[in-house]
């Protein structure tokens, strides 16, 4: 399976561009990606959906956990959610990511000139590894919403139990 990440590390900001669809199957990388340029600095990103073609809870919940982490730790962090539109819009909406990250419908070509960036490389994921990015994931969902609590709290007692 192909990660459907491509990163661009040498602008400002840090561009990621989703390709495909976005899941618990393979966002672990990204996950590692966020952790590693929070660790080198990093205070702004871009997330770009224009090729998204969907998305699960496990990924919107690392993109929150990025935001949170951005509001703990940088006064300045932005995540910034560009050219999200139908079901992804409602999606990240319907979860309250719209009140952590800013969403901005337009393009954001003039920041990347034209690199497209680099793959993610895919890794193998230990079962118990893949649990607690979800149970992280969907924690963090909570976290930017209780209203959230309604939605997850089934996911996140099974895991939980299972942890």
């Amino acid at each position: 399976m192909d990660t459907p990440f491509l990163v661009n590390t040498y602008t400002d900001p840090v561009l990621v561009r989703v390709q495909g669809r976005a899941s618990y199957l393979n966002c672990t990388p990204l996950s590692d990606f966020f952790k590693q340029m929070l660790v080198a600095g990093k205070t702004h990103f871009v997330v770009d959906f224009y090729d998204c073609k969907g998305m699960d809870s496990t990924f919107l919940g690392i993109l929150a956990g990025l935001a949170l982490d951005l509001r703990k730790k940088q006064s300045d962090g932005i995540c910034m959610l560009s050219r999200l539109e139908g079901r992804n819009l409602e999606l990240v909406q319907n979860l309250g990511l719209d009140k952590l990250a800013t969403v901005k419908l337009e393009d954001f070509s003039s920041v990347t000139s034209g690199n497209d960036g680099i793959a993610l490389a895919e890794t193998a994921v230990p079962y118990e590894a893949m649990k607690s990015l979800i149970l992280n994931a969907h924690q963090n969902l909570i976290q930017a919403d209780t209203h959230n609590s309604l939605k997850f709290q089934d996911v996140i007692t099974f895991l939980q139990a299972a942890h």
